[in-house]
């Protein structure tokens, strides 16, 4: 017989589903978009059968996606058990687009996918394969809940479901056996004795902090200055928008695909990071999309909260979040697209400087050393005033074409969720020399979330004519 097998979610695996209502489905998301020739049966269709075939031959190299959710009986913290009646065919999921199955059809099937909440009583995914699309293509909408993964988290795993080769190979698939739970009791007796090991393990970490040279305890009481300056800026509530509203648990989804070549191009001419050019354009795209809504930018402070991975190289291939975050006042007021850049340089610089990111991973620590109702209390905190605007994040992927049983990936488009009070959702994803924007908006609050694509568009030609213009001032004359 199997041991009794179960692992404990963390304080910020933990925190995702407290976050999660009946308006706020804390899932993360993707459209991922392939040709759809090698994934045919000869008589026509895509073999969906031999699709789930394939991604149950993977699953053993990503065993949380073969696990549910349990709780433990005294304090209710939510742990992973094996799932004693795993289906692959609930998980991955089979639909067609109707004629002539373009591209917006394709986002709104997404917006619905991403509507629905996950059933918590099964492992907590889905992949949906979809046919029908124009020019001989087909996609899959992928649907994770944030307690499984943060954005590195979900690189690594679409390196699992995927190869660098057009292989059409399908390995054996190794037997599953699912380990039995716990029970009641020693769930019990475990989480007695991890209350009672607390105090010591706390008093071991301050003798180790003690112990540590002069120079080391200085940094970190440094870390926890910066700490306390971002629980400052996070109790200061951002401007209010129409953006910034109670929200429905229906999406609309869109997005927009750029040349990463030429996205370095604008941040070597103009300086900065990628990441930088990406706020500046998002700050000019939220100035635009406000004027438009008729909102007085000049007196609005806004502001947007950026994942930054603290996840190390020993962490890679490992799921969970690894994730702290930046916050950061756009320079919505400033007209100008190079101000707007420079603003963007200099507070990313401060913020790498001030280790802002490496000082927030403390209190998710810290969140490992609390009980459940009082992290209860403090996601009901934020849930009452959100203190960002917008979400924005980024996560680079791989440069190279990936391959799906033979078919190779084409386009690859992010989904974040949306917390309460936030109408609007930013993720961008890097992937074979582009840079993919996936937009996530409440149904009602942004019913003209295509504008706001436009406003992307036309902020980063601004920042691209800014970068020519600047070669044309460097090129000597004739």
């Amino acid at each position: 017989m199997p041991p009794h097998n179960y692992e404990r979610l963390s304080g910020l695996d933990h925190t995702f589903l407290m976050f999660e209502g009946a308006r706020t489905h804390m899932h993360v998301a993707g459209t991922l978009i392939f040709d759809a020739k090698p994934l045919r049966r000869p008589e026509g269709g895509l073999d969906i059968d031999r699709i789930r075939a394939y991604t149950a031959s993977r699953l053993h190299l990503i065993p949380r996606y073969r696990e549910r959710l349990a709780y433990t009986p005294i304090d209710r913290h939510p742990i992973w058990v094996d799932d004693e009646h795993f289906n692959i065919e609930y998980h991955v999921r089979h639909t067609c687009l109707p004629s002539p199955g373009d591209s917006q059809q394709l986002k709104q099937l997404a917006a619905r996918v991403m509507s629905q909440p996950l059933d918590r009583d099964r492992p907590l995914w889905e992949i949906w394969v979809v046919e029908g699309l124009q020019h001989d293509r087909c996609a899959l909408i992928t649907k994770t809940h944030h307690c499984m993964i943060d954005g590195v988290a979900a690189v690594d795993l679409l390196a699992v479901l995927m190869r660098p080769d057009p292989t059409q190979t399908i390995d054996k698939t190794p037997a599953y056996l699912p380990r039995p739970a716990p029970d009641r009791v020693q769930l019990a007796c475990d989480s007695i004795g991890r209350a009672a090991r607390m105090p010591l393990s706390l008093a071991r970490a301050l003798r180790r902090w003690l112990e540590q040279p002069e120079e080391l305890r200085t940094g970190m009481g440094e870390r926890l200055r910066t700490l306390a300056d971002a629980l400052g800026i996070g109790m200061r509530g951002p401007g209010d928008t129409p953006l910034n509203q109670p929200i429905g648990p229906h999406r609309r989804f869109d997005w927009v695909s750029m040349d990463l070549g030429v996205v370095r191009n604008v941040k070597n001419r103009l300086g900065g990071t990628v990441n930088d050019i990406v706020l500046a354009t998002v700050a000019g795209a939220v100035r635009e999309f406000l004027h438009y809504r008729r909102v007085n930018v000049d007196a609005l402070s806004y502001r947007v909260l950026a994942p930054v991975s603290v996840r190390s190289n020993d962490q890679r291939g490992t799921l969970g979040n690894q994730v702290s975050v930046w916050f950061i006042d756009l320079p919505i007021r400033e007209r100008d697209p190079r101000r707007r850049l420079e603003r963007i340089r200099k507070i990313t610089a401060e913020l790498k400087e001030s280790k802002q990111a490496l000082a927030a991973s403390l209190l998710t620590r810290a969140s490992e050393w609390t009980g459940s109702t009082l992290l209860s209390v403090g996601v009901q905190l934020v849930h009452r005033a959100l203190p960002f605007n917008l979400i924005v994040t980024n996560v680079p992927g791989p440069q190279v074409p990936l391959y799906l049983l033979g078919a190779q990936l084409q386009e690859c488009y992010p989904q974040v969720p949306l917390f309460m009070g936030q109408g609007l959702g930013v993720a961008l994803f890097s992937y074979a020399g582009r840079l993919n924007w996936g937009f996530n908006a409440d149904w009602d609050l942004v019913p003209d979330l295509p504008l706001f694509a436009d406003a992307i568009r036309a902020s980063f030609n601004e920042l691209r004519d800014a970068a020519a213009a600047e070669t044309s001032a460097a090129t000597p004359a004739s």
